[in-house]
């Protein structure tokens, strides 16, 4: 199995030892993508906020990967509350067009940063 790390400044930097996504064959798997500012390190306020940054940040990830939105297969998104997630879809829905990637959606405890969302994919180069 050949995998190749991919980086990319777009998307807030790895957290620990760890890449921001892997390319294996013509599969992109990313790691989980906070809602930080790339460029400032600042968290917006809110949840609707925060998945708009996070799922920026991903795709950002995505296209530094060769990919996009599209071509995502598969979802995972971790939330902080499960009271938020009607407002957390509506901005999610906005990402993708035609045929939805498969999902799953979970309430844990805590998120790194104390932010409300983190979400990873996996997609199709």
């Amino acid at each position: 199995m050949m995998k190749k790390a991919i980086a990319t400044d777009k998307a807030p930097a790895a957290i620990g030892p760890y890449s921001q996504a892997i390319e294996v064959g013509n599969l992109i798997f990313t790691s989980g993508v906070i809602p930080v500012v790339p460029e400032t390190g600042e968290i917006p306020q809110g949840a609707q906020a925060q998945a708009d940054q996070a799922l920026r940040n991903l795709s950002a990830l995505l296209e530094a990967s060769g990919t996009d939105m599209e071509r995502v297969i598969k979802t995972t998104v971790f939330i902080k509350n499960m009271d938020d997630f009607g407002k957390i879809n509506e901005i999610y829905a906005g990402y993708f067009t035609g045929v939805f990637p498969a999902r799953s959606c979970v309430e844990v405890a805590r998120l790194p940063k104390d932010v409300l969302i983190e979400v990873e994919a996996i997609a199709e180069k």
